[in-house]
């Protein structure tokens, strides 16, 4: 840790699954998170495993599902142990098993993924709300303490949760009355049972595939127990229920849950928020405590980032509160309902009869399986009648420029959606008129018709029957375009900010130094300090504005590299795409220093390496140049986005490396194949490769490989292209000033230097002068090469 204070934007406590849920999205958005954790290592106890149907969707629209792997599914669940059928319209029906520990590794790796710091054997140990943020006093494992500033801090941190005693959040409630006793235990055969009443009490008991079966016990008439119960207390009780010893078996894990019911009375003073756990107590029954708590981060990440981009209102974050809150409430009544029927002895059997038989019904079934699901949640989305306003948008397919997708996978990238219904083509174009403002935000799509009925997948909600619907980031529907509807404009202020993009300031960076694995499309390089060096280096040549005329995408250009290239480009008078990721503020800056030096700009977002990458960029890309010259054609892309991956071979896992080759490679290809479409003969092509293909570091093998791959790209595509004038280089960067703290000791700078045959590092204004020379007519004779920018360090 570098020094006692740390900056960041968000304060995560505690890094369970809704913690690094949260920790996702804000940095999908693009705002600075560090999760606070005490403990030192991720928890092996699957507390919870089981995931329902709204759970499953957040995770398809986020594209974390295919991490997951094969997941079981059953559509038979329960209401209070009476079982209750789950089938809705939905792509996922039924509750899906996955044990916590994986849904921790899966959420924890893709919050990495996306640069938020994760600090395990941290503490919270006292927090101070100022004017204008809040401080957090940490103590490590080893006891140094520390301090962390932020502007805001989130609590996720379970029932006992810091932050709610800490910030003084009122928690009303009931204390627990009744107790179930859990325990996974290996070396043990007895029969299965799904929520089996016997004389004494309830039992449950299923056998996992690694052999270890879970057992839950209740004994009528039991007050809970303080503190954890011991195996040995577990099988006394199974045996007293039961008669069957289970005392012989090898306990994995033990504890118990009650029936508590509490709820925060806010979820938000002020700078402090409560999510999950933190925010409600409730009996952990069906999985529902985990999946209100993945929920209620889903709401929270894109509002809080959007407040901290500056297009969010503080209005827009008390909407969490309101909206989640109710909710909570909802679940908190259904689960005691649960519980009553679940714990209760021989008084509840009549009830418990009564309601069996009506759940036969099938508008009782579907009503009780919506609330156990998720399905049933409607927020109060503004004025409007339409079926589906404050629902959450079905998975429909859709089409943009580039061909046909679904409504989940253009909601990836963690922007709104515009999704015009088919038919009236004038309508169509003057929603899109005015949703254009707001385009650096909200995508715009076209739903394919269909007969108008909900099939399995829900796709009815993107129909024409439907009219053209606004969709928030965490996918509910804000607005409808039915009969007689108008208010997009109103709707758009509301959810989405201003018309006008303000510039927001950037985003707090951590002092603390981030692990050289982060992996970050902005560019390969971190915000680089202009020194006198780089400044001499920028010094261009007045009036030769040799791209006059020309366009330009720079992928990853909101800094380093990406930004020097990019406005370089513009300096000769490109007009350029500055593309981002997540970090939306340092792309607007980007934008403006341009503009203030007479250049011309315009930023686009997409996250890149997911499913419907490509078509999202070139469908923002293709309006904002339509927009500005009349015309979509693209003269010049400069693919520069990447991720590191500062993993040996040993430990890389395979997602990690699925990730950095689709970022490196997969990407690049498919951003090149699109782009030919609207690239003019005599186009340019520049993919930014890496010295380390010619210079062995063992840490980084599979990104050597990934930009040995992305360097084949130029040396075969060169031949095709070649009839159309077409060029296409790759430029191998050395090491380049990139923003890292090493670059600030002296010594280790000089040691870098040394590499390079002019005893110096890069500046990343180096690699810019060489891609914009490759953009220009005078390169017209190179394509398909590899040219060295490393300053000399592979000469040996």
């Amino acid at each position: 840790m570098a020094g006692d204070y740390t900056d960041t934007q968000v304060i995560v406590v505690g890094a369970g699954p809704v913690g690094l849920l949260l920790a996702g999205e804000l940095r999908l958005a693009g705002a600075d998170v560090v999760v606070l954790e005490k403990l030192t290592a991720p928890t092996t106890e699957s507390r919870a495993s089981t995931l329902h149907a709204r759970t499953m969707e957040i995770l398809d629209i986020r594209g974390l599902l295919e991490r997951l792997d094969d997941v079981p599914n059953d559509p038979a669940g329960h209401f209070g142990g009476i079982p209750l059928d789950l089938r809705l319209p939905t792509p996922y029906p039924g509750q899906w098993k996955v044990p916590q520990t994986r849904l921790e590794e899966v959420l924890g790796q893709w919050a990495a993924d996306l640069g938020a710091d994760v600090w395990r054997g941290h503490e919270l140990t006292g927090l101070t709300v100022t004017p204008d943020g809040v401080v957090a006093d940490v103590r490590t494992d080893d006891g140094t303490r520390l301090t962390v500033r932020g502007e805001y801090a989130v609590g996720c941190d379970g029932e006992n949760s810091a932050v709610r005693r800490l910030g003084g959040f009122e928690f009303p409630g009931t204390d627990a009355e009744r107790e179930l006793l859990r325990a996974d235990v290996a070396g043990i055969d007895i029969p299965a049972r799904r929520f089996e009443r016997l004389e004494q009490g309830l039992v449950i008991a299923a056998r996992r595939p690694d052999g270890v079966t879970r057992v839950m016990v209740h004994e009528y008439g039991s007050a809970p127990r303080p503190g954890t119960p011991s195996f040995q207390e577990v099988a006394d009780t199974w045996k007293r229920v039961t008669g069957e010893d289970i005392g012989s078996g090898t306990p994995q894990w033990v504890d118990s849950f009650g029936d508590a019911s509490r709820q925060a009375a806010d979820y938000r003073r002020g700078r402090l928020l409560l999510a999950g756990d933190a925010a409600h107590q409730q009996m952990p029954i069906g999985g529902q405590a985990l999946n209100l708590g993945l929920q209620d981060a889903f709401n929270l990440g894109w509002k809080l980032a959007a407040l901290l981009n500056g297009h969010g209102s503080q209005e827009l974050l008390d909407s969490y509160h309101e909206e989640r809150h109710a909710v909570g409430q909802a679940v908190r009544s259904n689960v005691r309902t649960q519980a009553l029927l679940l714990l209760g002895g021989p008084e509840v059997d009549a009830v418990r009869e009564v309601f069996a038989e009506l759940t036969g019904h099938e508008d009782v079934r579907t009503h009780l399986a919506g609330a156990v699901s998720g399905l049933d949640v409607r927020y109060e989305a503004g004025p409007g009648d339409g079926r589906m306003l404050g629902l959450r948008a079905p998975r429909g397919a859709a089409v943009t420029g580039d061909g046909t997708t679904t409504t989940f996978a253009l909601l990836r990238s963690g922007q709104g959606l515009l999704l015009l219904a088919p038919g009236d083509e004038g309508r169509r174009e003057e929603l899109r008129a005015l949703a254009k403002p707001w385009t650096d935000r909200v995508r715009v799509a076209t739903a394919l018709p269909t007969d108008g009925s909900a099939g399995a997948d829900g796709a009815d909600g993107a129909t024409g029957a439907t009219g053209t619907l606004l969709i928030r980031p965490d996918g509910h529907v804000v607005w409808s375009d039915g009969p007689g509807e108008t208010g997009l404009t109103a709707a758009l202020e509301r959810w989405f900010g201003p018309a006008s993009p303000r510039t927001a300031r950037p985003a707090a960076r951590s002092a603390a130094p981030s692990r050289e694995s982060r992996e970050s499309q902005e560019s390969h390089d971190r915000p680089t300090p202009r020194t006198s060096a780089t400044a001499a280096a920028g010094k261009r040549r007045n009036g030769m504005e040799r791209l006059t005329g020309r366009t330009a995408l720079v992928t990853g250009s909101s800094r380093g590299m990406g930004r020097a290239v990019a406005g370089r480009l513009a300096q000769d008078g490109a007009l350029v795409a500055v593309h981002y990721a997540t970090d939306g503020a340092a792309a607007h800056e980007v934008v403006a220093s341009i503009e203030r030096d007479g250049g011309r700009a315009f930023a686009i977002r997409a996250e890149l390496g997911v499913d419907g990458d490509v078509e999202g960029l070139f469908a923002d890309l293709e309006e904002g140049l339509l927009d500005r010259t009349g015309s979509t054609d693209l003269h010049i892309l400069v693919n520069n986005a990447g991720v590191m991956g500062a993993t040996s071979a040993a430990e890389i896992t395979p997602e990690h490396f699925d990730r950095i080759f689709a970022v490196n490679a997969k990407a690049p290809f498919f951003l090149i194949r699109r782009a030919l479409r609207n690239m003019p003969d005599g186009g340019r092509i520049v993919n930014i490769s890496s010295g380390l293909t010619r210079f062995a570091n063992p840490d980084e093998i599979a990104y050597a490989m990934s930009k040995g791959a992305l360097e084949q790209l130029a040396l075969h595509f060169a031949k095709s292209l070649g009839p159309r004038n077409i060029t296409i280089n790759s430029v191998a960067p050395g090491i380049t000033r990139n923003g890292n703290p090493v670059f600030d000791i002296p010594e280790a700078v000089e040691q870098m230097a040394a590499l390079s045959a002019f005893n110096r590092v890069g500046e990343p204004e180096d690699i810019a002068d060489v891609v914009a020379f490759l953009a220009t007519d005078e390169a017209r004779w190179i394509t398909g090469s590899f040219v060295d920018a490393t300053g000399g360090t592979l000469l040996g």
